[in-house]
């Protein structure tokens, strides 16, 4: 069995950058005041369909408000059969003080 991996934000840009998925478990109005830019929300009724669509191979990358919630859904995702999780140190705060213009708002992504 894989393990999710902790990366500092510059490692997770440049996966994002090469297309790794990004998803944001925090809750729907902190998702929708400000995110990574092309992060998908999930919450407790969206993760079954995200699992059931997602390519389990992928770089998946889990950030929730400071990076500790984050290390408990990369641990799931990794339980659920993904082969490629990382838990993004220090969360959306410290995402979004490292790279400004890597964010955005409002809910449709």
């Amino acid at each position: 069995m894989s393990e999710f991996k902790r990366i500092p934000p510059e490692q997770a840009l440049a996966l994002k950058q090469a297309g790794a998925v990004v998803v944001d478990i925090r809750d729907p109005q902190a998702f929708a005041a400000g995110h990574i830019s092309g992060a998908r929300h999930l919450d407790n009724q969206s993760v079954p369909d995200f699992i059931r669509s997602a390519d389990l191979d992928a770089p998946t990358l889990v950030v929730c408000y400071h990076g500790n919630s984050s290390q408990s859904a990369a641990a799931y995702l990794v339980n659920q059969g993904f082969s490629d999780v990382y838990s993004i140190d220090g969360g959306f705060e410290l995402w979004r003080a490292t790279f400004p213009a890597e964010t955005a708002q409002g809910t449709a992504e």
